[in-house]
């Protein structure tokens, strides 16, 4: 062995060894229930981020389940991200002075296409990087023919059972991408305004955006709030700044009499609170902002003025009128594009809808039966509030780059989750009955993000239970998101993002998967800083100076069929222990618990006790030594797999480490005592 462990000129040659050892691919044992997980689909723009190299969690438990004998599959998979690729190529085409409508929609469609391509060749080189022992001969991709046919599919099977309709209804629209929104494209960020009073007829109402009151068609106070009994069901006249207005006073529980003066006012085209007001109470949909962002006719003077132009202009004439009766200084929550940033308007428009009202229900009895866990058990309470409350989903957009709506004469696009909804089955051969989804459908695990339970997992769940009858895994591990070391949230702005491929690249790969498995609870947002992972390449290095001081002894080792030497029964004893401890974390997914044992028994029990110990007996404990060495080596394996792999290698001559590939190396249940 080296005097050192070089990760850089190791890694790829391990990396191509277990491949061409055909390891990654499942192989299919009567008897034996398989182990299986999708990856969760990355978007194909540009390259990964350190949040992608959580797969590593993925990675743990598929590499755990090999070595426990079961045919495991990790199919991989690649998310053409439409409304990402789509402002991405718009954006380079803004570079060089050209557009979406000036080139046409074959030529961009082309260009998408080709920077799809691209970026999904990268991603894939990254992933590979990171040791991730997944089977490439099984790849997906969202917008490949399989995947296509399996989308047309399930739009006509929703489409023919009522579940897919269009209609007028209110979404999340970008001026500046031009398209309708999902929620989770739809960022909401904290953000300092203004709530202005002002005089409404005989009331005073509070209100964010006084630009839209051209498209009020009432004025809302609660049922039971005393101050405005007399008004409601009455109308009044006020002289707007357009001219006299009429309008009506409805009672509606949505409103909180709490918030400023218990008075609200109503512009069901351009809120989704104040349209749900309108559809219960039946009141006219007036359209003040148009899909530029600007004020429509109906705002008269006003139009043609951008959102925040007109705020200006009105709240100006409302204080010459002496209207404004004050002004307080607020924080709230706004909708951004989480695209191009751009603040997004809540608009009425015709768009496509399922409905999910029907789906949900199943998916609610699915967790709540213990069909499906979700780990941690505190967010299936999130899972069903959401689900109890849900919203007909809008899954039209007004984008190239996508899957078209199968409908005739229809040009808008489906939203990307839509496809990805379909990802447990339909990576899997689904609508045909093929012979992978019959081996490996329902999958096990879907692992993935806190963040996206609603927009991603439990639309999973909803389309597989209507098009599979079945549900698609039967665990949701869910894991935090990755902050600095201040527990600040990463972004290039605040210049504290870690780069996973130069961390690597600097530390060794298997140092920044401990440091990503310590102390990373499911469902806790994890601290990450560079020091980290420097401590776990320390580690590193001290399990490659442990086994090469055990490795390189050369005198022949004793033959002892029994020792009763109280320093090696008691780490046979520590070593028995430890194998029962992990096992027990791994199977109740706590794989952070998990690291941190095998870590400080590595360390402290094994090398800083016991390999003390054994200088004075050297020939006599060697054997002892190699046992734990390999014992140490298994249990570490799911967590370091390149630094196990490579030691195993240049310890294939001793004794109990006759096992082809640590990859498939059985795993420990016990220990012989020789």
């Amino acid at each position: 062995m080296e005097k050192t462990y070089n990760p850089q000129t190791t890694e790829s040659k391990i990396y191509q060894f277990w491949k061409k050892g055909g390891w990654f691919k499942p192989q299919i044992k009567k008897g034996r229930k398989p182990f299986v997980i999708t990856l969760p689909p990355p978007n194909v723009t540009g390259e990964l981020h350190l949040g992608h190299a959580m797969y590593c969690l993925e990675d743990l438990m598929i590499r755990y389940h090999r070595m426990l004998g079961e045919p495991t599959l990790w199919l991989p998979g690649f998310d053409h991200a439409s409304i990402a690729v789509e402002y991405l190529v718009s954006k380079q085409l803004r570079k060089e002075g050209q557009s979406k409508k000036t080139i046409g929609r074959e030529e961009f469609l082309k260009k998408a296409e080709e920077f799809a391509e691209k970026s999904r060749k990268y991603i894939k080189s990254q992933l590979i990087s990171l040791g991730l022992s997944l089977d490439w001969s099984k790849e997906a991709y969202t917008i490949d023919r399989q995947r296509s046919q399996a989308v047309k599919e399930a739009f006509q099977k929703l489409y023919q059972k009522g579940l897919i309709y269009q209609g007028k209804r209110i979404i999340n629209w970008c001026p500046k991408c031009q398209t309708a929104l999902s929620d989770l494209e739809n960022d909401y960020q904290e953000e300092e305004g203004q709530l202005y009073y002002m005089k409404y007829g005989p009331f005073v109402l509070a209100t964010t955006r006084p630009e839209t009151k051209f498209g009020d068609t009432a004025v809302a106070v609660h049922p039971q709030d005393k101050r405005y009994q007399k008004w409601i069901g009455k109308e009044f006249t006020y002289q707007s700044l357009i001219g006299p207005k009429k309008m009506k006073v409805v009672a509606d529980e949505a409103v909180d009499p709490q918030f400023g003066t218990g008075v609200v006012k109503v512009t069901p085209g351009h809120d989704l609170a104040d349209f749900e007001i309108g559809q219960r109470h039946h009141l006219k949909i007036i359209n003040v902002i148009d899909q530029q962002g600007k004020l429509t006719k109906a705002a008269g003077k006003f139009a043609g003025l951008t959102v925040n132009q007109a705020r200006k202009a009105v709240v100006t004439e409302l204080q010459k009128k002496g209207e404004i009766v004050k002004i307080e200084k607020i924080t709230h929550a706004v909708g951004h594009c989480q695209r191009c940033g751009t603040t997004t308007e809540p608009e009425v428009s015709q768009q496509w809808f399922v409905k999910t009202k029907e789906l949900a229900e199943p998916a609610i009895e699915a967790v709540k039966s213990g069909q499906i866990k979700i780990i941690p058990k505190r967010f299936e309470k999130v899972y069903l509030h959401w689900l109890e409350n849900i919203k007909d989903w809008c899954i039209s957009r007004q984008l190239w780059w996508g899957h078209p709506i199968p409908i005739k004469g229809e040009a808008d696009t489906l939203d990307t989750w839509f496809s990805s909804g379909l990802w447990p089955f339909s990576t899997l051969g689904w609508p045909k009955k093929t012979a992978d989804f019959k081996n490996f459908f329902p999958n096990n695990v879907r692992e993935t993000a806190y963040d996206i339970l609603f927009f991603w997992v439990a639309r999973e769940i909803m389309l597989s239970l209507f098009l599979t009858g079945k549900i698609p895994y039967e665990i949701v591990y869910l894991h935090g998101l990755i902050r600095d070391q201040h527990g600040q949230k990463m972004s290039k702005t605040a210049g504290n993002v870690l780069d996973p491929l130069e961390i690597t690249k600097k530390y060794g790969t298997d140092a920044l998967r401990m440091a990503l498995i310590v102390g990373n609870a499911p469902g806790n947002d994890l601290s990450l800083s560079e020091e980290k992972v420097k401590a776990y390449r320390n580690f590193a290095n001290k399990i490659w100076n442990a086994s090469r001081f055990i490795l390189s002894y050369e005198e022949k080792a004793k033959k002892i069929v029994y020792t009763s030497h109280p320093d090696d029964l008691w780490i046979i004893g520590e070593t028995k222990k430890i194998i029962k401890q992990i096992t027990n974390h791994l199977n109740r997914y706590r794989f952070d618990l998990a690291a941190e044992e095998i870590y400080h028994f590595f360390w402290h029990t094994f090398c800083d006790q016991y390999l003390e110990m054994s200088k004075k007996r050297r020939s006599e404990t060697q054997q002892t030594l190699l046992q734990v060495l390999a014992t140490s080596l298994k249990l570490l394996h799911p967590f370091m797999p390149f630094l196990t792999e490579q030691i195993w290698q240049l310890a294939k001559d001793q004794e109990f480490f006759k096992e082809k590939a640590l990859i498939i190396a059985q795993w420990p249940k016990t220990l012989k005592i020789n």
